[in-house]
This record gives structure tokens, C-alpha cells and sequence, in this order.
């Protein structure tokens, strides 16, 4: 009985040696056939670079100020006697702002307004002797040097009612500057006086500031390579020519809205900062409803036609030491890396390509980063209208 079960036992450990080799051998062989295959190709979307027109918007913060500020002083020391207009008020050239009350004035008009008559007296006074003189040196009674002497009077006392007249026209021009109107048009700022509050001519404060903002100032700055990518873009030989053939310009509110006119690049500062490293432009924008003030911040944004430009989407490329890269599609599903040179201004989320691609090249355009050189892929072309729908409407 011993010996039987010994047996069974030999024979179940014999079928399980050749089951297990039975296995081994089915997966040594599987590993041969996959060793064997080629590595399967994984599909990644690849576009063909845009080549064609497009408009850049370059974008600046630019500060706003009135086309003028006016900063209204006393010309004249006094006490404020009354104000006129209050802090924000819209005013007209001429409007009266402010009243300084100081006597000292009103007695010097009055002073020589007294002068000025009786240098007057004194004028008729040496004319009637001169007509009296005159007859009788005529008639040889009197000698001529009397009347000589008569004349050289008159001479003077008309000198003497000149400089009353004057005194009196200055006294009343220093009176009138009691009276302060405003210069032009625009917005009163902040008035830090009070009636009663003393001031004069040499006082650190203005009275207030008279912003007109009938036009209004947009200030911007460029760098000196947006400069350059600028000069590149715009038609026309010098910078004056540049602006001249620019479009109209788009102001974008702090609000995010943007502003209904369209304004112009007028002037330049024409050479770089060396402080700052930047050139600064003003940009004029009518303000007929005064809706911007001055000491508003905003947004400029410049558009430049571009008649031929070759765009991919920033997505598609990777940075290497410095340089930019795309994947190439080459043979249908190899890739090859190939270094491009882009501008300093973009077109929304797409690169203008200066160098590295031409027209008709196609490109990965997703999942660069899992990418190797010489990578077999299995391309899945997409939709171009929805990748450069930006072309049109280009923002730095």
C-alpha cells in the first residue's frame, strides 16, 4: 500500500515538470515575436505653418494726460475771498475760479488815478504857456529862449502823465489779479485752499490745476527691441514717415472696454533713454465727452499689417539652451528638430517666425515635450481656421 501511493506521487510531480516547461516555452516564444516587431508609431496632430498676411497688435500700458494742465497760481499775495467752482467742475475758458481779497491794490489804483490827473493839470498848465509865450516871441517882445524853456516844460509834464498812466495801468493789472479766471477748458482738479486761507505768488501749492481734456494724451514707452521689430514692420524711411503711414490706434480703458475713438501716433521722442532704455511715444485720442481724465491709466494697442508672415503656434515649439525648436515632419511620419528665430512681438498665442521654416512646412503642433528626434509618428492633421484664428486679431 506504501509503495502504491509512492507511486501517485511520482507520477503527479512528473506531469507538473511538464506542464510548468509547457509554459515556459509558450512565453519565450511570445517575447521572440515581440522582440521581433516593429515599435508601434503613435499619433500626434501636426498642422502646416500659416504662411500669408496678418496683423500684429502690439500693446502697451500708456498713461493719459490732458492735452493741457494748467496749474492755476496767484500772481498776487491776498486772502481768498470767495471760490467760485468746485473740485471735478467743468469750466470754460474765461470762467471766473477764484477771488483774493488785498486792499493794497485798490489803494494803489486809486492813488494813481490821482496821480494821473494832476499830471494832466500839469500837461494843460505848461501848454497855455507856451501859447502865451509863443505870440510874443513872435513879435520879437520876449526873447525866443522863453519859449524854448516853456516847450521843454511841457515836454516834461507830458513825459510825467505817461508814467502816471502807466503806474495806473499796472496798478490795475496787479488789481485784476485778484480776480483769477480759468485759462481754457477743462476740469478743475483739487482746490487744497479754503476762503480765508492766505496765498501768494511763491507758494509750493497751486490754487488748483485746469486739466483740458478736449483731446487727451496717451504716453507709451518701447523697449529697444520692440523698437527694432517695429522699425521692421511699418513702411517708410525715417520714424516721422513710420507714423505717418500708420493705422489708426485702439485705446483699451482700465475697465477692460474699449474706448469708441480711434486715436493717432504723433510724435516720438526720436532717440533711446539711456537710463531706462526705452523711446517714448504719444498717441493722441479726441475726448468729446470727457469720458477719459487726465491721470487715467490704459492700454494702447497698435496694429501692424503684415503682408506676408510665417506664423506657428507657441504650443509647437520647445526652448533648448536658449533656442527655440520645432518638430518638422519629414517622409510622411519621421520628425526632425529644427531651431527658428521669432519675433519679439507675437500674434496672440502664435510666433512670427523670422527664420527656420518656409511656407508648406508641417509641424507638430501637440505633445512636443514627449518628443524625440527621428521619432516614427502617425500624423493626424487639423483644423488650420481654428489654429490661426488669431491672424486677424493679433495682441502682444
Amino acid at each position: 500500500m506504501i509503495k502504491h501511493n509512492s507511486i501517485k506521487k511520482l507520477a503527479a510531480l512528473s506531469l507538473l515538470v511538464i506542464v510548468f516547461a509547457g509554459c515556459k516555452g509558450k512565453k519565450q516564444g511570445s517575447a521572440e515575436a515581440n522582440a521581433g516587431a516593429a515599435p508601434m508609431a503613435l499619433p500626434y496632430k501636426v498642422a502646416t505653418v500659416y504662411s500669408g498676411k496678418a496683423t500684429m497688435r502690439y500693446s502697451f500700458p500708456a498713461t493719459i494726460q490732458g492735452e493741457q494742465n494748467v496749474e492755476i497760481r496767484p500772481k498776487v499775495d491776498g486772502f481768498i475771498e470767495k471760490i467760485y467752482v468746485d473740485e471735478g467742475a467743468n469750466v470754460r475758458k474765461g470762467q471766473r475760479l477764484f477771488k483774493l481779497n488785498n486792499p493794497q491794490y485798490e489803494q494803489t489804483v486809486r492813488s494813481a488815478a490821482a496821480a494821473v490827473k494832476i499830471a494832466e493839470a500839469d500837461v494843460l498848465s505848461a501848454q497855455m504857456n507856451v501859447e502865451k509865450v509863443k505870440p510874443l516871441v513872435d513879435k520879437n517882445i520876449i526873447s525866443k529862449y522863453e519859449l524854448e524853456a516853456n516847450q521843454y516844460a511841457l515836454t516834461s509834464k507830458q513825459a510825467a502823465l505817461a508814467s502816471a498812466r502807466a503806474d495806473l495801468y499796472n496798478a490795475k493789472v496787479n488789481l485784476g489779479y485778484t480776480t483769477i479766471n480759468s485759462p481754457s477748458n477743462g476740469v478743475v482738479g483739487t482746490i487744497p485752499f479754503k476762503v480765508g486761507s492766505l496765498v501768494s505768488s511763491t507758494a509750493g501749492n497751486a490754487l488748483t490745476t485746469v486739466y483740458n481734456t478736449t483731446n487727451v494724451y496717451a504716453y507709451f514707452s518701447l523697449n529697444e527691441k520692440q523698437l527694432l521689430s517695429f522699425s521692421r514692420a511699418v513702411q517708410g524711411k525715417t520714424l516721422q514717415d513710420k507714423l505717418a503711414t500708420m493705422q489708426d490706434v485702439t485705446l483699451v480703458l482700465a475697465d477692460g472696454t474699449t474706448y469708441t475713438h480711434k486715436g493717432r501716433v504723433t510724435t516720438s521722442s526720436g532717440m533711446v533713454n539711456t537710463e531706462t532704455g526705452s523711446v517714448n511715444f504719444r498717441a493722441t485720442f479726441p475726448n468729446p465727452d470727457g469720458l477719459i481724465r487726465s491721470g487715467s491709466s490704459a492700454t494702447i494697442e497698435i496694429p501692424i499689417p503684415l503682408d506676408t508672415a510665417i506664423l506657428v503656434p507657441q504650443i509647437a515649439t520647445f526652448d533648448l539652451q536658449g533656442t527655440k525648436f520645432v518638430y518638422k515632419v519629414i517622409d510622411q511620419d519621421s520628425i526632425v528638430n529644427s531651431a527658428i528665430t521669432v519675433d519679439e512681438i507675437s500674434i496672440g498665442n502664435l510666433y512670427i517666425v523670422r527664420n527656420g521654416l518656409k511656407s508648406g512646412d508641417v509641424i507638430v503642433v501637440e505633445g512636443v515635450g514627449s518628443l524625440r528626434p527621428g521619432t516614427l509618428i502617425k500624423p493626424i492633421k487639423v483644423n488650420t481656421d481654428s489654429l490661426y484664428m488669431n491672424v486677424g486679431n493679433a495682441k502682444k
